[in-house]
């Protein structure tokens, strides 16, 4: 466990999905089959809460996100949530929308490598936690849709206007977030929002297989790098460059660096540590 965590206890038991971890990797897997895993309000606050605190647990080297049943996730509960909402005033409101956006940003600034391996529909919210996540893994039968326009809602939520454009363009990410139509996996690979697509017998064996590569790697700087992605999505080249320069400095200082030129001269594979 990190040395910097604070009194409060790492949390052992989570109620509203299933939360495993396994030799470094730990998997989320949202538990409502029944309702293509839709969000309640209480599953939104506790994936906020569990990203904020996964750095600190030491046990964690990369996360999997997937979807109990036939989907990944289908958006906000209509009755549980969309039904609530009409009965909410506006501080309210105001309150739930930055929740479900701190989850995004969580999902971004968490420096974790995080898989999206998407069984089924990913919609609303759903999509844009896939979005929001480092690697995305489609099965064959996987579809996007942006619904928000849908539900007579902005198609600009939880930062999907921010993040989709940047990873498919400005063009498709107008119509994805106008429309809300539904892509299936073929064109999400095509436009850059499928990071690969297996057929779905693969999926759970693929997102396995990359979540221990990760896992196995030099986890350090693989974090470091998902960070200064993050980072400089705003940043002019300049500061861009002054940051990756001390960034590399420091880590020419870690332990891992050091593991690599030991194991090239020794003419062995390295053991990574992470540290």
């Amino acid at each position: 466990m990190s040395p910097f965590r604070a009194t409060p206890p790492i949390t052992t038991d989570w109620e509203h999905f299933e939360f495993t971890v396994d030799d470094g990797v730990a998997t989320v897997t949202l538990d409502r089959p029944e309702k293509l895993n839709a969000l309640t309000f209480d599953s939104y606050a506790d994936l906020r809460d569990l990203l904020a605190e996964l750095p600190h647990r030491g046990d964690v080297r990369v996360l999997v996100i997937t979807g109990r049943g036939r989907g990944f996730c289908s958006g906000g509960d209509v009755e549980e949530i969309i039904g609530e909402l009409q009965k909410m005033e506006s501080a309210e409101l105001l309150e739930f929308t930055r929740m479900t956006g701190a989850v995004v940003k969580a999902l971004r600034e968490c420096p974790i490598p995080v898989i999206a391996a998407v069984n089924g529909v990913a919609a609303g919210a759903g999509s844009v936690i896939a979005l929001a996540s480092d690697f995305r893994l489609l099965a064959s039968s996987a579809k996007f849709a942006f619904l928000f326009t849908k539900v007579g809602l902005a198609g600009a939520d939880m930062g999907s206007a921010y993040l989709l454009p940047r990873l498919v363009g400005l063009g498709r990410a107008t119509e994805l977030l106008m429309l809300g139509d539904k892509i299936d996996a073929a064109r999400a690979e095509a436009i850059g929002l499928a990071s690969q697509v297996v057929p779905d017998s693969d999926l759970a064996s693929s997102a396995s297989a990359l979540a221990r590569r990760l896992a196995d790697g030099p986890a350090l700087a693989y974090s470091t790098t998902k960070v200064l992605l993050t980072r400089e999505l705003d940043m002019d080249l300049g500061s861009s460059i002054e940051l990756e320069a001390i960034t590399q400095a420091l880590l020419m200082t870690a332990k891992d660096h050091g593991e690599f030129y030991a194991a090239w001269t020794a003419g062995r594979s390295p053991r990574w540590t992470g540290r």
